[in-house]
């Protein structure tokens, strides 16, 4: 069950679930998945409408919240941060509490997870965690699933992330404590996780090795996972670039991985930057399922957030 003590069903981050939900959720997903474009696809969601706030810009997040709610019947608004008066001129709570009136669930991808839990503490519908600058947990769903379509259970396997420790690897270490698999990290020391996450994965149980050294990291891995190493909000770039270019996934990293391992990458990507064409467009890739299962993932949260 989440941490919020409503009885309103946000998805916020996958810390806050257990292990059986997390698992609820991805079967409600797997089996939408199944149906889609049979003559048995349900349509729960009809008379049912999402909000999709972006105060970031996206492409698989918008895509596949907006065609994974229609697909199952229902209708969506998308609102950008210019558009409406989200913390300036009104409050996030307040602007919560008048969609709560409006529509039967929100999506809000932003910078800071303050944002997201404060939406959730006022809205009266669900709330999902459509990124922050700290987590991306319906990433890592997508991510679970499409492992465990390729390879079976994630449960005993090793994950490589190689870069920077950023917002998907924070949900990484998060499904490695809910999950039961390594997470191995390979970062810079100015890049690793925080002390926090590190402490919490400590108290959770979570197998979690930090590292500076990405061979040793990638040894034997099941999967290996990168992530565009500057985004939005960085102004340090070239600093950033020439710190991170030790950790680039790229063949000969691969080959120290375990043979049928696979690569991931939530995309969009920096080819010859974070990765190299030769791995990403490689037989080993599964980056386009990965993307694809975003769609799927997604409905299965809808359902269980809509108890649909």
């Amino acid at each position: 069950m989440t941490a919020t003590t409503k009885t309103v069903r946000h998805f916020l981050d996958i810390s806050d679930f257990d292990t059986a939900t997390l698992r609820e959720i991805l079967k409600r997903g797997l089996d939408l998945k199944q149906t889609n474009g049979t003559a048995q696809h349900p349509q729960p969601f009809r008379g049912l409408t999402l909000a999709t706030i972006f105060e970031k810009p996206s492409t698989r997040t918008r895509v596949s919240f907006e065609v994974g709610m229609r697909q199952l019947g229902g209708d969506v608004i998308t609102l950008t941060g210019r558009e409406i008066q989200l913390g300036h001129g009104e409050t996030i709570a307040d602007t919560a509490r008048v969609l709560s009136r409006f529509v039967n669930v929100i999506m809000i991808r932003t910078d800071h997870e303050t944002k997201v839990h404060e939406m959730a503490g006022a809205a009266s519908i669900p709330v999902i965690n459509g990124l922050t600058d700290t987590s991306h947990p319906c990433q890592i769903m997508a991510d679970i699933m499409t492992f465990e379509e390729k390879r079976g259970p994630i449960e005993g396997r090793v994950v490589c992330w190689s870069g920077d420790a950023n917002n998907v690897c924070q949900s990484w270490i998060h499904a490695a404590a809910r999950f039961g698999f390594e997470m191995r990290v390979a970062a810079p020391a100015s890049l690793q996780p925080t002390a926090d996450t590190i402490a919490w994965a400590a108290r959770e149980g979570a197998r979690l090795v930090v590292t500076e050294d990405p061979k040793a990291a990638a040894e034997g891995a099941d999967i290996v996972v990168t992530d565009t190493w500057v985004s939005m909000h960085h102004k340090d770039a070239p600093a950033r670039m020439a710190l991170l270019a030790p950790f680039q996934v790229n063949d000969t990293l691969m080959k120290l991985a375990s043979p049928d391992a696979i690569f991931m990458h939530c995309l969009p990507a920096h080819r010859e930057e974070e990765v190299t064409s030769s791995v990403i467009d490689g037989p080993q890739s599964v980056v386009w399922d990965e993307a694809e299962n975003r769609l799927h993932a997604q409905k299965g949260i809808l359902a269980w957030c809509l108890n649909a």
